[in-house]
């Protein structure tokens, strides 16, 4: 059985959509919310969810997510509840769920069993975004045991060779980094990344999917023709956050509306 995210591109390339996919935070404000929150985001058209495992120090993350990680781990969050929670979770979606975590955690938890667990609750791939490519071998060997994604990161600044190698070694997609920078949203995107796409196109043989600093239809626009999916993070926190300790359904509606507005962009 092919794995789910692989399934989900290959039915997308043969229908010419691209797919959204958001970012949520695990924990923020407890778990229960985490999961109605997911399921309303696969409602709007979410065609993939990443699921961030709170760190205490987060290396590519901004303010917005960084606070929102750090709520979840102020209120005792850890690993084992994301898997209990997930699991059932995952089995009732039909969309393929991606787990966000610092290599931190899967080597203090061993990458093998990180692996495994993740596996077994639904997950079908990860990014690990601060596991250099030169040192990713035995992960993604464990992983491919299994045919769990690992998904690789390019950068704007990264070098032209190293990205061909990260580009390669990526499976599931590649995450390419539309800025110079932490997440967040931004007011415009730089024009490069469209040349960076481009030529990352030729390199890759999984799809391409941009992420940071995407909030809004505008910067959709400009990324749908060069894309196979967009990644939005900050954009979605910022509001949970402000919906605080208790969001309504209400709250949860006008964060799913925004993903359909970002989905309508993306395949309008």
């Amino acid at each position: 059985m092919p794995n789910p995210i692989d399934t989900l591109f290959s039915k997308f390339r043969a229908v010419k959509r691209k797919a959204f996919i958001p970012f949520v935070p695990a924990g923020d404000p407890d778990l229960a919310t985490t999961a109605q929150l997911v399921r309303a985001l696969a409602k709007s058209g979410a065609a993939l969810v990443e699921i961030g495992f709170p760190y205490s120090d987060p290396i590519a993350d901004g303010a917005v997510i960084q606070a929102s990680y750090t709520r979840a781990l102020a209120r005792g969050l850890r690993i084992d509840d994301i898997f209990r929670q997930i699991g059932p979770l995952a089995a009732e979606l039909s969309i393929p769920l991606v787990a966000m975590a610092s290599f931190s955690l899967v080597h203090h938890r061993g990458a093998e069993r990180f692996i495994e667990q993740a596996s077994n609750a639904g997950f079908s791939g990860a990014i690990v975004p601060d596991l250099p490519i030169d040192e990713a071998g035995e992960l993604g060997r464990l992983a491919a045991a299994r045919d769990f994604k690992l998904i690789h990161l390019v950068t704007p600044t990264t070098p032209p060779e190293r990205a061909a190698q990260i580009a390669r070694s990526s499976t599931g997609f590649l995450y390419v980094v539309s800025v110079t920078g932490i997440t967040g949203e931004r007011a415009q995107l730089p024009p490069e990344i469209i040349q960076q796409l481009d030529w990352l196109r030729g390199q890759a043989s999984v799809p391409l999917c941009v992420g940071f600093g995407i909030s809004k239809p505008e910067h959709v626009h400009m990324l749908r023709d060069h894309a196979d999916g967009i990644i939005v993070g900050s954009a979605l926190v910022r509001r949970l956050e402000q919906a605080g300790s208790k969001p309504e359904p209400r709250d949860i509606d006008a964060i799913a509306d925004l993903g359909k507005e970002l989905v309508d962009a993306l395949n309008g």
